[in-house]
Parts: C-alpha cells; sequence; structure tokens
C-alpha cells in the first residue's frame, strides 16, 4: 500500500472526524466536505470545501480540483449518480458507489432487504403525500413508525397511534427529510425486546468480520445511549450475522457497515442500513482497540484485520443542546472527567440546535449497566449555556 493516498470525505460530522483522524494517523491526506463551516472533520483535515452535495456540478467540481484517490461518503443526502459516474472513471468509493446509491434512501434499501433478499422485516409501505401516507397507514395498521426515506439521527421520525396523529407525523417528516425529495416510510411498529446495530466489516481479501452486537436506546428516533456487548441469544445473534452478511455482499465493495436490527424474542427482523460508521458504534472508541473508524479505514485501504481486543463492557452517552443557539459555551467537563473510569469527546459544532448531539461521554465497567451508569453521570454533568 503506497503511504500517501488522498482521501475526499463527503460529510464532515463528528463520524467522519474521528475517521479523519485514523486516517491521518496512517498518512493519507483528508478533504473534508460538507454544506457549512466548522464541520468537525474539517477542523482536522488537510483542507476542506463547502458545497451542497446534492449539486452534480459542485461535486464534479472539487473532484476535479483534488484528484482523491478514495471518496468516502459519511452522510445520505448526496447526488449519488456523481459517485457512480466517478467509481466508473477509477476513483475508489466505499464501501461502494452502489452501496451508497442503495442506502441513500431507506426505500431502495429496504426494498432490496426485504424484496430481493428475503430479510424478515416489519411491513412497510410509503407515501408521497399526507393522503397517501393515511392510505399506507391504514394499510399498515396502528400504532406504526413513520419516516423520512431520506434524513439521519432520527430526524422527522415519529410514532402514529391512530388515524389522527398522521397529519402531524406527515408535516414533522417532512420538515426533518433531507434531500429534495418529498417521500416517507411508514412501519409495522415492532414490540421489540431490543435493538442492535452489528457492526459488519466486509473485507477486499478475507472473511467477512463482525463486531459484538451493540445495544441501543433511542428517544425521538435518535440514540441516547450505546453498550458493548449487548446481551443477547447466541441463535439470534447468528441470525442477524447471517442477514447482515446476505446484504452487504449484495451491496458489494469494502467498508464497515452499520445494520441495525430488532430483536423480539427468537425473532430477528432487519431494521436499516448504513454503509458507514455508526453513531451507536461511538461507544468502540473505549471499548477496544481497534475502534469501528479504525476498521472502516483499513477495511478502505485493503489492509487486513487480524483480531479485535476488547477491553471490557463499555458504553456510550450522548451530551444533547437544549435549546438553539450560534454562541454557547460549555460548562461541566472538569466534573464530568472526575468521574473515574469515564472520558469524554466533544465534537466541535459551531451552533447548538435543540436537541443536537454536540459530545458524548465513554465509559467501561465490571459490566454493561455499570458501564451505562458512569457514562450517563458523566454526560449529564456538561451542560451547553
Amino acid at each position: 500500500m503506497p503511504i500517501h493516498k488522498k482521501l475526499m470525505l463527503l460529510g464532515s460530522g463528528e463520524l467522519g472526524k474521528e475517521f479523519t483522524i485514523s486516517a491521518q494517523r496512517l498518512g493519507l491526506e483528508v478533504i473534508a466536505v460538507d454544506r457549512y463551516a466548522g464541520a468537525p472533520a474539517m477542523q482536522v483535515a488537510d483542507a476542506f470545501e463547502m458545497i451542497d452535495m446534492l449539486n452534480g456540478d459542485d461535486l464534479e467540481r472539487i473532484v476535479a480540483k483534488h484528484q482523491p484517490d478514495i471518496i468516502v461518503p459519511e452522510i445520505e443526502a448526496i447526488r449519488t449518480e456523481k459517485l457512480l459516474e466517478f467509481e466508473k472513471r477509477g476513483m475508489q468509493v466505499t464501501p461502494s458507489a452502489q452501496a451508497a446509491h442503495l442506502t441513500m434512501n431507506r426505500d431502495a434499501i429496504r426494498d432490496v432487504a426485504a424484496t430481493k433478499l428475503k430479510l424478515k422485516t416489519a411491513k412497510f409501505a410509503y407515501a408521497g403525500s399526507e393522503a397517501e401516507l393515511v392510505e399506507a397507514s391504514e394499510k399498515i395498521g396502528f400504532p406504526n413508525v413513520v419516516k423520512p426515506v431520506m434524513s439521519s439521527s432520527g430526524k422527522g421520525q415519529s410514532v402514529v397511534k391512530d388515524k389522527k396523529d398522521v397529519a402531524a407525523a406527515w408535516a414533522f417528516a417532512v420538515k426533518g427529510m433531507r434531500g429534495d425529495k418529498a417521500k416517507v416510510i411508514v412501519e409495522q411498529f415492532i414490540p421489540f425486546d431490543f435493538e442492535i446495530t452489528l457492526l459488519t466489516i466486509k473485507q477486499k481479501k478475507g472473511p467477512t468480520l463482525f463486531v459484538q452486537p451493540i445495544g441501543h436506546r433511542q428517544e425521538r428516533g435518535d440514540y441516547q445511549e450505546s453498550w458493548l456487548p449487548a446481551k443477547m441469544k447466541k441463535s439470534a445473534l447468528l441470525k442477524a450475522q447471517k442477514m447482515a452478511k446476505k446484504v452487504t455482499d449484495h451491496l458489494g465493495g469494502a467498508g464497515l457497515f452499520g445494520v441495525e436490527f430488532f430483536v423480539a424474542g427468537k425473532e430477528v427482523y432487519f431494521s436499516e442500513l448504513s454503509p458507514r460508521p455508526h453513531d451507536t458504534g461511538l461507544v468502540t472508541l473505549v471499548s477496544q482497540d481497534l475502534s469501528q473508524f479504525d476498521l472502516h479505514l483499513r477495511a478502505v485501504l485493503g489492509v487486513p484485520v487480524p483480531a479485535i481486543q476488547y477491553w471490557g463492557p463499555s458504553a456510550s452517552a450522548v451530551i444533547l443542546a437544549g435549546h438553539d443557539a450560534e454562541e454557547f459555551k460549555i460548562t461541566g467537563v472538569k466534573k464530568a472527567l472526575a468521574e473515574k473510569g469515564a472520558e469524554v469527546r466533544l465534537f466541535g459544532k459551531p451552533a447548538a440546535r435543540k436537541y443536537r448531539r454536540m459530545g458524548v461521554a465513554l465509559a467501561r465497567g465490571k459490566s454493561t449497566d455499570e458501564a451505562r451508569k458512569k457514562a450517563s453521570r458523566a454526560a449529564k454533568k456538561i451542560k451547553i449555556i
């Protein structure tokens, strides 16, 4: 592997920041791209660009300017047709242009998973208007879950308990959706026991690998805490691994995928997939020697992963802003770091929004319960003022 390669990161949030740090440790040059100034990954990258990534002409311009060897999408809101073009010209798109294209919208990847690959999923339907959502909701039944086909961090997601809630769900989904496509997916509400993220590493050469399952808790459709390992029956884990391998084999390429599942008794349901590191996987910054960002980079570069060394039960807890603010200060960091066995990562986001993730507390313990309590206590000591 040449020591020097140029990598272009499309999307420069907190996950991109950690990936950039991993890439620079192996000598790569990183150009961070996002739609706003001061994005977290821009703060540690070698260079940066600000563009609308849904604008194909803007993507063409910066790729021609920087001539990257590798293009790494970090968010969904990208004109993925251009990624297919770049790949045809010989540039490496990770994990593959097809993976980015199919997972940009929940409808495309869900259709592949349920229809083509026959994976077990909740019942679902699509809607492109409030009237269609009423019809789809009645078809699926109540309660159900409504999500934009393109969004991130749970934006626009809500649980619809009966018909009178549909109009509000449509308005909330439209407000939270990304991109230029007014379309939602409505899903059967699964009374699951718990949900997991299965980080799946598809290598250029070598077998597909899995990080220990990550449990997580959500509010407003966005993760609030995660822990590793999640306790689950071996038979259920094997089902999830089999499904994760099947869908990532179909998508092709090389890289780390965050594959989400609902677990209900003996049943395992495929939920969603991200062809990149996952927010719940921030716990891997403290749980093991190779974080999800290191694993993604190794897979992208074709560097082998001989083993993952785990350091014991671990947890993450998010640090959220409570209001919108262009100017703010962060307090309580010293108090948080006084929590024995806890660490803090502040993302450096330039503006606060209500419920925006501004950082994460990390901890290890003798058990996942102990680690969760430590991380939660540390996170609660930090305030965005």
